[in-house]
């Protein structure tokens, strides 16, 4: 498999929709139509692709079938205009090549792929994870993600992993935006932007693209932001970037996954709507937030 696995452009970490329904866990089942209707959505405005099966796609809570039949549905939704990338995130390598071996047969295009989940995983443990990944051929972009799963993917930790068949990006989500060139001082992996809140800075430092959360509510604003970077259009990137980036850090709290839906909600372009437990409503203080930054990032852009 070729290194040469495109993830420039904006791909999008998709939200997941549910709809009222008794006989569903917890109440909630998924609402397909409603998700292929957003997928469509976010591929009209301009995006690269979608990133179903990820942490905001709530793929802790949904059930084996259907976790698959989300990725079925991006695809079918997709329809060849741009590309799929499945979360695969799972306790151990075992689940996790399962997950990646499925998405592989539905006509995903990559994976995207957290270390193991269980628990705080050893050097050793993170290589052999990676390692049976890239025996499914697939293109695999890491995640790293060490606030939530307590595991670092080093720089060093990442250029070791790089050396893997399919391995050929990374998503990176420290927070630590001095990641980008570190990274790329010792490898030639392809460094994705993945905290919304550091997009800007990343794509100058040099990451080449962005798999995002927020754009679920601004796909046309983030595609934008990412192009005007990209052509050097630095000044005019940072001051979009400066009138949007309060929304955008709600994609670092631990609500995010609720937080970026009632911005969908309020931005009326598509649907967000409930999410399923343990994920539960927005506090009173988060939503007055939500809605405050939210709000204003709308009425700039009605504005512009």
């Amino acid at each position: 498999m070729s290194k040469n696995f495109d993830l420039g452009g904006v791909v999008v970490a998709t939200t997941l929709a549910f709809k009222d329904d008794p006989s569903a866990p917890a109440g909630l089942a998924v609402d397909y139509d409603r998700f292929a209707q957003h997928v469509d959505f976010l591929m009209s405005n301009g995006c690269r692709g979608v990133g179903p099966n990820g942490s905001l796609g709530e793929y802790s809570a949904l059930t084996d079938d259907e976790r698959r039949k989300v990725v079925q549905v991006a695809v079918e939704a997709v329809d060849g205009r741009g590309i799929v990338v499945a979360g695969i995130h799972a306790p151990g390598w075992h689940q996790a090549v399962q997950w990646a071996q499925y998405a592989k047969e539905d006509g995903a295009d990559g994976l995207l792929a957290l270390p193991p989940t269980m628990y705080r995983a050893s050097r050793a443990d993170v290589i052999e994870h990676y390692t049976k990944l890239s025996e499914v051929g697939l293109p695999i972009m890491l995640y790293n993600n060490p606030i939530d799963t307590k595991v670092d993917l080093t720089p060093d930790l990442v250029a070791e992993l790089f050396e893997l068949e399919n391995v050929v990006a990374i998503k990176e989500f420290s927070c630590d935006v001095r990641r980008v060139l570190e990274i790329q001082e010792l490898c030639d992996i392809d460094v994705i932007a993945g905290s919304d809140d550091l997009l800007f800075e990343s794509l100058v430092d040099g990451a080449v693209g962005w798999f995002a959360g927020y754009p679920n509510a601004f796909p046309k604003e983030a595609v934008e932001i990412y192009d005007l970077v990209t052509a050097g259009k630095i000044a005019e990137a940072r001051e979009l970037y400066r009138q949007l980036v309060a929304v955008f850090r709600w994609d670092t709290k631990t609500q995010f996954v609720q937080a970026i839906k009632l911005s969908i909600d309020i931005a009326g372009q598509s649907y967000g709507g409930p999410s399923r437990p343990p994920r539960g409503p927005l506090s009173a203080e988060y939503e007055a937030g939500v809605r405050r930054d939210t709000l204003r990032a709308l009425d700039y852009i009605a504005s512009r």
